[in-house]
């Protein structure tokens, strides 16, 4: 999390809600050094990540002199329209209505919660990918992370091993045959297919097993799963995503939050500031050493962020433990 993060990114009262409140926020902090600091603050929506490094690339442009984008925004929010009549055609387990048989699945108190970086080098990478076995095959780097973090999160959890959880990954649609998404569409355009098992198999089992959890919802992924999900906001009208037990994370570490550049160069850091309850993100990052890698923001209570930490200890121990990272600044 980033330090005085209140005071970089003022929470303007009255513009935490979805209606009759302010679609964008920036402040923009000058530093003693001579740098500053862009934040902002999106109603989601509006834009997703993408969308939101669109805008961004658009300010950054006008700073330098540009009169109009280079990329012109575009809406057409109709091109993601539910099919007439809708019908749901997959089975989408991010809106399944659950629960909580075992009473294990704690709700977090957001008043109540630790928020610390984790940093993940070429060190913890390959301690991690040493663990898995030739015949799982190709993995990103994203999937394995995400599998080790779940599986280390669940386990600090102390889960009921009976209790079903989840992870969801965020999808881009961009890109995506079947819907030509117009370059310039800045408009939310993602799904987050769950992944989901027992508790007790995702923490008895070996890495491998969460990666491929995580490759079958991704190898689920089509032109008609997105449909039936557009068609499920519609039928059940649209719903919030599962929430007891459910992990959401995102990659950003492609949406260019990095590469902004407003004419002094590029930013020593780009991404989002803080982590949530139950959704993190997956974002480059260099240390105060130089070292390229991945860090991912984490937010749990006390002693669930404890146990959390002796698990990702524990299983890196073939290399340096993962680094947690007191400021992202």
């Amino acid at each position: 999390m980033c330090p005085c993060y209140e005071e970089l990114l003022y929470d303007v009262p009255g513009s935490g809600g979805i209606l009759g409140s302010p679609l964008i926020l920036i402040q923009v902090t000058r530093l003693m050094c001579g740098g500053y600091i862009f934040a902002l603050r999106l109603n989601h929506t509006m834009s997703d990540g993408p969308g939101v490094v669109q805008f961004i690339n658009a300010i950054s442009e006008m700073a330098q002199g540009l009169s109009v984008p280079s990329l012109l925004p575009i809406w057409q929010r109709e091109l993601l329209n539910a099919r007439n009549p809708p019908r749901i055609t997959r089975i989408h387990h991010e809106y399944e209505e659950v629960t909580n048989t075992k009473g294990t699945l704690m709700a977090m108190d957001e008043n109540n919660l630790v928020h610390r970086s984790f940093f993940f080098g070429l060190k913890e990478i390959r301690a991690l990918r040493n663990r898995l076995p030739a015949s799982l095959g190709a993995c990103s780097t994203f999937e394995v992370l995400i599998a080790y973090v779940w599986r280390c999160r669940t386990i600090a959890f102390a889960v009921d091993p009976d209790e079903v959880v989840r992870i969801s990954c965020l999808i881009n649609m961009r890109g995506k045959r079947g819907f030509d998404l117009p370059p310039g569409y800045y408009g939310n355009a993602f799904v987050y297919p769950a992944s989901i098992t027992k508790a007790g198999m995702l923490c008895k089992n070996p890495l491998e097993y969460a990666i491929r959890l995580l490759k079958k919802a991704k190898a689920e992924m089509s032109q008609e799963y997105i449909k039936s999900v557009a068609d499920l906001m519609v039928i059940k009208g649209r719903p919030s995503f599962t929430q007891p037990g459910n992990y959401l994370i995102s990659d950003l570490t492609h949406a260019g939050f990095g590469e902004v550049d407003f004419g002094w160069g590029k930013p020593v850091y780009g991404g989002v500031a803080r982590a949530l309850s139950n959704i993190s993100f997956c974002m480059r990052f260099r240390n105060s050493k130089g070292e390229e890698g991945n860090v991912i923001p984490i937010c749990l209570p006390p002693p669930v962020m404890e146990r959390f930490e002796q698990e990702l200890k524990r299983m890196t121990k073939e290399a340096e433990p993962v680094r947690l990272i007191k400021s992202m600044l």
